[in-house]
């Protein structure tokens, strides 16, 4: 049974009687016109759909908590979503946390996580009751217990471990392997259990955390990591006399960016990891843990899609043809920093046949703004609408304002109806927070 992270396009999509390409009951050429490009269009129906298939491919299972991994996108608005589709939230940094709570999110039922917490973000988790801290190193176990007792609090905390276990993704989202600079290593477990026993008393160890990479494409990985850790609790607990009831196993699946990925179902992945929990529960004569699961790209990735107007090409003497859009690596840098793939198609015109094999470039002033290598698409005039596709995940969350341009809108649409979800920035926004310094002005006599 297939899910819907192993879809190019969100749900919705179709060509409508105008013959424009329409997502969520929106013609996206209407969009693009309506709110201008770039632009970050989200389908509510889609981000729905995949909360509920997690929710279901795990139900045969009693204990288990979805967090959403807000560093994919976060919004306050997806924050509703999410939180009314019975998530918590994996979140990263104050900014994140403030989020969450600022749009209602239910805090104890999310987790802060990452591998250098400031002391002021560890006291805002405390004050704000989060849920569960992973925490990642030896420092921070002293910050954390610090503020949990000038809060006058105890904390529930998992160790972040590295499980030693490498999936096959690009290097810099492998997260699992021995060489990373993500928590704690197997080794360096008892040195931080023996300090939480005799130093640290307003922190609770209740279980472990490990996250094995992005983008992945394998279930045996979460079948051995599920193995990974549950021994390593039952050495624990040998050892220490300590019963650990939780394991996180992060999130990473992959989804379907062009015709030739093959991401598991969501199913699949679930399938795997109960049948791990149970198998290796019993082995190592352990009760069944809670599981938390942190999808985040397999939700946000395949529901966004981001639209951009087509402006000048150029014609390489015996090469390439360049077709430049209005955005670019500013508002997804994933193609310049992963070489990562992108499946676009005209929104004005998606019936046409492709003509011709073009690389899409950016506006941006750098040689290696292409979003595209390489691909064919109808004849391509200036004026007309690119759609990319799966450009929720990490588009708008690592975009910058590069060259001074400003971030593009964000809309939600659901049932014919569109919503400004983030306001597109203009020239004041880009300056608002710049300060000439008074010296300036009384050297020049203002």
């Amino acid at each position: 049974m297939t899910t819907a992270n192993q879809s190019i396009k969100p749900i919705t999509t179709k060509i409508n009687k105008e013959g424009n390409l329409e997502i969520g009951g929106c013609d996206l050429v209407e969009l693009a016109q309506k709110y201008g490009t770039p632009l970050y269009v989200f389908d509510e129906a889609t981000i729905r759909t995949i909360a509920k298939e997690y929710k279901k491919a795990f139900e045969k299972y009693p204990k288990v908590s979805m967090l959403y991994a807000s560093k994919a996108f976060m919004t306050k608005a997806i924050v509703r979503i999410l939180d009314e589709e019975g998530f918590g939230f994996d979140m990263v940094s104050g900014g994140e946390i403030y989020t969450a709570s600022t749009a209602g999110a239910d805090m104890k039922k999310c987790l802060f996580n990452g591998n250098n917490k400031s002391y002021s973000e560890l006291q805002m988790a405390v004050e704000l009751g989060i849920g569960l801290i992973s925490v990642d190193n030896f420092l921070e176990l002293a910050l954390l217990d610090n503020a949990a007792k000038a809060a006058n609090k105890t904390v529930d905390i998992l160790l972040r471990v590295t499980p030693g276990i490498e999936c096959h993704t690009h290097e810099y989202i492998q997260t699992g392997h021995l060489d990373s600079k993500f928590g704690f290593d197997l080794t360096q477990t008892d040195e931080a259990i023996e300090q939480l026993l005799d130093e640290y008393k307003n922190l609770n160890l209740v279980g472990l955390h490990a996250h094995i990479g992005s983008q992945i494409f394998e279930t045996s990985i979460y079948y051995d990591e599920v193995e990974v850790l549950l021994k390593e609790m039952s050495r624990i607990k040998e050892k220490y006399g300590l019963n650990l009831s939780h394991i996180n196993l992060g999130g990473g699946l992959g989804i379907k960016y062009t015709e030739q990925d093959c991401p598991p179902s969501i199913n699949e992945i679930a399938e795997k990891i109960i049948t791990s929990v149970k198998e290796n529960s019993k082995k190592y004569n352990l009760e069944e843990p809670e599981i938390h699961i942190e999808p985040g790209r397999s939700i946000i990735g395949t529901s966004g899609v981001t639209l951009y107007t087509v402006g000048s090409s150029k014609q390489v003497p015996k090469g390439k043809k360049y077709v430049a859009v209005d955005g670019g690596m500013a508002d997804n840098p994933r193609p310049s920093l992963y070489q990562a793939v992108y499946t676009a198609q005209v929104a004005n015109k998606p019936e046409e046949p492709p003509v011709e094999t073009v690389t899409i470039a950016g506006r941006f002033c750098e040689s290696g703004d292409i979003l595209i290598q390489e691909t064919k698409l109808p004849e391509l005039l200036p004026g007309d609408i690119l759609c990319f596709y799966d450009t929720g995940a990490y588009g708008y969350s690592m975009s910058s304002n590069y060259n001074r341009v400003e971030k593009p809108a964000a809309v939600l649409v659901n049932n014919a109806q569109s919503d400004i979800i983030i306001n597109r920035e203009n020239y004041e926004h880009l300056v608002s927070l710049d300060v000439i310094p008074d010296r300036f002005k009384k050297e020049q006599g203002y």
